[in-house]
């Protein structure tokens, strides 16, 4: 009765990884050209550090975890 059971749970994982990647990767494909050129690879490793500083700051307020 249970014999394809854990079989298909196991597959679980190996989706999930595999559905992820294939979202990130279709998500930054177009993406790559701009990143040639160094003006705009600066520009959007700035707004990526920003965007997680801004996250960071805002989680930490929200949670109580700020020092101020």
């Amino acid at each position: 009765m249970f014999d394809g059971f854990w079989d298909n749970v196991f597959r679980y994982p190996r989706y999930f990884i595999t559905t992820l990647l294939g979202i990130l990767l279709n998500t930054f494909e177009p993406l790559l050209p701009f990143l040639k050129r160094p003006v705009t690879l600066v520009a959007v490793l700035g707004l990526f550090a920003g965007g997680l500083f801004f996250v960071t700051l805002t989680l930490r307020a929200m949670l109580g975890l700020s020092t101020i």
